[in-house]
């Protein structure tokens, strides 16, 4: 239910862009700031707040973390102007990193460390299940009552959450050794770095595309009102099938299963500028690339094995990192468009992007193996 709620509103934000551009008097490039700066909000609130919650249990952190992502969304919902929606999505981007990450690590040790990237995926379920159900919705909401809809049902499901976590969760004690100092270890371990950046990099051209699907069905393609909803719900469904797919066969060698994910989202990118000139073509090419979308939980599983003490670090800045990712591609995108080269170049931006990653990658699982060469010796 928390992955349902903040997904529904990050990925939601995406296609509700054109909505709230209109209705605050800003142009859709400008609106795309929007996403980025509840972007720069997650990267900014996983280390800090993980810091701050060491020491706690993990149950009182994923309370309060989502109380923290409702009221913002609340206030979000009723913000009066362009730059106050700026920054409340700014601060319900605070919470986002460091509430998936300890709510992965809770999954995770409750099951065999075989099955460590089904629990996770299972959390990141709510997140899939969000653009295939939420988003949509959204969109509908946005063409109807209004787009404020969209972040005030967001504030209700994060209440839910709340409320399930006090039913369900685990009652824990904060983890033995757990500090401040132990967790910025993380800051200093190579592999978690790369990780990390993999996944900035990597994942921006995806989130490039994302962010103006709404805008390319509406300019380029003339495609009509209801073939917006339909187009978010088959880019969530290739998620949810590749969160599936992954979730099973990843534990075996998560940084291979992540690199065959990012040769196909390269793909698929490099074929959306053509696509956008056919609603089949084009719901083809986003089931790939929401497919190809799917590695969080492979990532994370990685992660677990390489962050030492700094687990709920790691874990918060994974969230942290594709979060970087929806703030690059989307950035990297305006300028494009914002040039003149029109909306389908999100395509060739996040292709670039995604090669790029896929380089990082390689250079990652080298240096992992070297490493474990070391120790072996």
């Amino acid at each position: 239910m928390g992955g349902f709620s903040i997904g529904t509103i990050e990925f939601a934000a995406m296609s509700l862009v054109p909505y709230f551009a209109a209705d605050l008097g800003v142009d859709a490039a400008t609106a795309a700031n929007a996403i980025s700066a509840y972007a720069i909000g997650v990267v900014c609130g996983a280390p800090v707040l993980a810091v701050l919650g060491a020491g706690r249990s993990r149950r009182s952190l994923l309370i309060g973390f989502m109380g923290l992502y409702a009221l913002a969304n609340l206030a979000a919902a009723v913000a009066p102007d362009w730059n106050s929606l700026l920054l409340f999505r700014f601060l319900s981007g605070l919470p986002h990193g460091a509430y998936f990450g300890v709510a992965a690590l809770v999954a995770a040790s409750l099951v065999p460390p075989n099955r460590r990237t089904w629990a996770v995926s299972m959390v990141m379920m709510g997140l899939t299940v969000a653009t295939l159900v939420g988003v949509p919705a959204s969109s509908l909401l946005a063409q109807g009552p209004g787009w404020r809809w969209g972040f005030g049902v967001a504030a209700l499901l994060a209440m839910l959450c709340v409320g399930l976590v006090l039913l369900y969760a685990p009652k824990d004690k904060p983890e033995a050794g757990a500090s401040p100092a132990a967790e910025l270890s993380a800051l200093g371990n190579r592999q978690v770095l790369l990780t990390l950046l993999t996944a900035a990099v990597g994942f921006g051209g995806l989130f490039a595309v994302y962010t103006y699907i709404a805008s390319t069905l509406q300019e380029v393609t003339l495609a009509p009102s209801w073939a917006e909803p339909m187009m978010f719900t088959i880019t969530g469904l290739g998620m949810v099938v590749g969160t599936l797919v992954v979730s099973r066969v990843a534990d075996r060698n998560p940084l291979r299963s992540v690199g065959v994910m990012m040769l196909l989202s390269m793909a698929m990118l490099l074929a959306y500028p053509v696509s956008t000139q056919s609603l089949p073509m084009m719901a083809v090419t986003l089931f790939g690339a929401g497919f190809a979308g799917a590695v969080g939980p492979a990532m994370q599983t990685h992660l677990m094995d390489v962050a030492g003490r700094a687990q709920t670090m790691a874990a918060a800045m994974h969230h942290a990192a594709f979060n970087a990712a929806n703030a690059l591609g989307p950035f990297l995108a305006a300028i494009a468009v914002s040039r003149g080269f029109g909306f389908p170049a999100s395509g060739y931006v996040g292709a670039a992007l995604a090669f790029t990653g896929f380089l990082i990658l390689c250079f990652t699982a080298w240096d992992y193996g070297r490493s474990r060469e070391a120790v072996l010796k």
